[in-house]
């Protein structure tokens, strides 16, 4: 896992001292090169003590192992993007609109990278089982997350699959409660702390339903309350609110669920897509 998609992923459960050093390095992760731990200390309104508990808090015994890998990480990213331009500094201001594309392209195909080279094979073919037993499938998610668990419910009913993806919380907690064959629950969140998400992933598995978290965050709520934990390694650009690459990297385990849950009845998923294409195409036409 990349040091940026760690420290990305540990942002929010970071106490405010350290949360700060997090911040500055997300905002440009350059500056851990370019400073010394005093400098960016100061930079950051905190303690020296504080910028150590930060560098163990994601894996390293210091600062100075910190710099020397995180420049190591920007040296190869630099020379992987350099044919889009500008690569390890954030979405600013002063960019051409050319550059900030560039910019979120590589952002997006990191994500793509790094969620799949990081993906636990053994949890997916577990999450693969549960969907692939259940009788009824319940896919949740909040803001942005909604649209990806939107996406997964499309290509489920497009082989004939009974998905469903409940748009208002009381009705998709609600629904968990209702059983009355095999069921699976799954919730997608970026953080994994929507309360409404975590409350139907423990609600659904307190009824017997199997569980499936899809999200960045390892130690959070919705990890806890999942049966199979998927995770994404996504740095957001600026724009965190739009939801850009944490939705690029969800979209893409969406893809691997489905593949494989495609696998599982080869025949009759290529038959599937085969008719309701064709009982589409007239609409199309």
């Amino acid at each position: 896992m990349s040091i940026q998609s760690t420290i990305e992923a540990a942002a929010a459960t970071l106490p405010p001292s350290l949360a700060r050093v997090a911040a500055a390095i997300r905002e440009n992760p350059s500056v851990v090169i370019d400073m010394t731990i005093n400098e960016l200390a100061e930079e950051c309104h905190t303690s020296v003590a504080s910028v150590v508990r930060f560098c163990r808090a994601i894996g390293f015994s210091g600062y100075a192992p910190l710099r020397m890998a995180l420049a190591t990480e920007l040296g190869k990213e630099a020379a992987q993007f350099s044919a889009r331009g500008a690569f390890g500094s954030e979405i600013s201001d002063e960019d051409t609109l050319s550059e900030a594309v560039s910019k979120l392209a590589s952002l997006e195909l990191l994500a793509i990278e790094e969620t799949v080279a990081r993906l636990d094979f053994d949890v997916l073919e577990a999450a693969i089982d549960a969907v692939d037993r259940a009788d009824r499938i319940l896919i949740f998610g909040i803001g942005a997350s909604q649209f990806v668990a939107e996406d997964l419910a499309h290509k489920l009913l497009r082989v004939g699959r009974n998905a469903h993806v409940p748009s208002d919380p009381h009705e998709a907690i609600a629904a968990t409660v209702l059983q009355t064959s095999p069921t699976v629950a799954i919730g997608f969140s970026h953080a994994g702390s929507t309360a409404e998400t975590v409350r139907f992933l423990e609600t659904a598995r307190a009824n017997g339903a199997a569980t499936i978290a899809v999200t960045s965050a390892k130690d959070s709520p919705l990890a806890g309350a999942a049966d199979h934990a998927l995770f994404t390694e996504v740095r957001e650009s600026t724009f965190r609110a739009g939801a850009m690459v944490s939705r690029i990297a969800q979209l893409a385990l969406v893809d691997c669920l489905f593949v494989g849950i495609a696998k599982r009845r080869f025949a009759e998923t290529v038959d599937a897509l085969r008719r309701t294409r064709e009982a589409t195409r007239a609409l199309r036409d």
